[in-house]
């Protein structure tokens, strides 16, 4: 079980925090209060979420984000920065499924901070048998199934709704134009998944981030860390991968960019000790998207990076 980080704990509590916290709220929406002036200051956890409260908030938010490119949030821990930036929020949101898991008891306690991730039905999330290690109950990388994190779109218009109803169909109309293009990501995902034969269709990562992007596309995946990168990967766990590598004659595997690479290198060299050769396919953006200003830096662009890289290295470097 992880230990949360308790500095900033105590930090809420000096700047009276918890004198307005209350326990989770079945809709903490419903409980939002209106706003009185615009823009609307937000503050949201990583920044692909960053990339979609401003898209649907359009000119009426300025929205700053918490963690940046390259940023785990399965290790972030909130700095005194980070709580005065959530203290001076009209709203916050932040993914759930505890995707940021050093800041969930934080961020659960607070009337206006919002999960997106609540506008999914549950019976949609991955919830294996066994269950999963440590805080989890499902899979937290819900964006990965571009049809999971559409649903997202409608909670973040109507927080943005009820804290500024004077701006309710401006983020009407960005939520529908936003959710159109959402729909045309997933159907070139789609598109680029059926160039690359059935039998290749295996994905290998750093960690298992990828299971909604595997059941919704039609690939098999496999993460060498599990959902959360808190626990590193051991021997055992290198040379099993490397084993089902060599098995599946797979010749290509991919690297993430909030994940250190040495784990996958240690595959890489298990894999050519036991005389198979397996490549890096690409890097891909997994719990975070890429640097500010650039197309990788936004939730639509990220993906479609994603997309090409794997289908490139799939089928061997073909552009």
């Amino acid at each position: 079980m992880w230990t949360l980080f308790r500095p900033s704990m105590l930090l809420l509590l000096t700047l009276g925090f918890f004198s307005q916290a209350s326990a989770q709220q079945p809709d903490k929406i419903a409980q939002l209060q209106p706003v009185r002036q615009t823009p609307i200051r937000i503050v949201a956890t990583v920044n692909f979420l960053t990339d979609l409260v401003q898209q649907v908030g359009g000119s009426r938010v300025r929205v700053e984000g918490l963690m940046g490119a390259g940023v785990d949030p399965h290790l972030y821990k909130a700095s005194a920065g980070d709580v005065r930036k959530l203290q001076q929020a009209h709203l916050i949101f932040y993914s759930g499924l505890y995707l940021e898991g050093k800041m969930m008891e934080l961020l659960e306690r607070l009337p206006k901070a919002i999960a997106v991730t609540d506008a999914i039905p549950r019976e949609r999330l991955i919830q294996p048998p066994g269950g999963f290690e440590g805080q989890y109950t499902y899979d937290p990388h819900v964006w990965f199934d571009v049809t999971l994190w559409k649903l997202t779109v409608g909670r973040v218009r109507d927080a943005l709704s009820k804290v500024d109803p004077a701006g309710a169909s401006s983020y009407q109309a960005n939520a529908e134009a936003y959710s159109k293009r959402l729909d045309q990501l997933d159907a070139f995902i789609r598109q680029q998944i059926a160039r690359v034969p059935p039998g290749q269709r295996v994905m290998i990562t750093a960690h298992d981030a990828f299971e909604y992007f595997g059941r919704r596309y039609g690939l098999e995946v496999r993460g060498l860390q599990g959902v959360s990168t808190v626990a590193e990967a051991g021997t055992r766990d290198v040379q099993q991968l490397a084993d089902f590598i060599i098995q599946r004659r797979i010749r290509a595997i991919f690297v993430e960019s909030s994940v250190p690479r040495r784990a996958i290198d240690a595959v890489i060299a298990a894999v050519r000790a036991k005389g198979w050769n397996v490549a890096v396919g690409g890097e891909l953006f997994s719990d975070a998207a890429g640097n500010p200003g650039t197309p990788e830096g936004t939730y639509v662009g990220m993906m479609e990076h994603n997309i090409r890289t794997i289908v490139g290295g799939l089928l061997g470097g073909t552009p």
